[in-house]
């Protein structure tokens, strides 16, 4: 019997199966980050209707604004002018920083 004469074609299904586990672990790292990079970007837009809508109402306002999308208020600060707020909100692991202003 010569050898490899029952082997033919064994090393392409092993290229075949090493090659299907590290395209499904490439997608699953992918769809991770790619949730990460949304629920960053939702947390923004969050944030910065938050501040917005807080602008003239207060802190009781941004809170309920938070809410309202899921978030968590972490900080309400006015500005030094009285026409400016900073927020920091949470949205699942993302945390956005927005500030808004009504000053001319």
């Amino acid at each position: 019997m010569r050898r490899g004469e029952h082997d033919d074609g064994q090393a392409a299904v092993l290229f075949v199966i090493v090659a299907s586990v590290l395209f499904v672990a490439s997608i699953a790292a992918l769809a991770v980050v790619g949730g990460r990079i949304v629920e960053r970007a939702r947390a923004q837009s969050v944030a910065d209707a938050v501040a917005l809508a807080s602008l003239d109402v207060g802190p009781a306002r941004a809170d309920v604004m938070a809410r309202h999308h899921g978030a968590e208020l972490i900080s309400w600060v006015e500005g030094p002018s009285g026409k400016e707020v900073t927020v920091i909100v949470r949205l699942g692991t993302a945390q956005a920083t927005a500030r808004a202003s009504n000053a001319p």
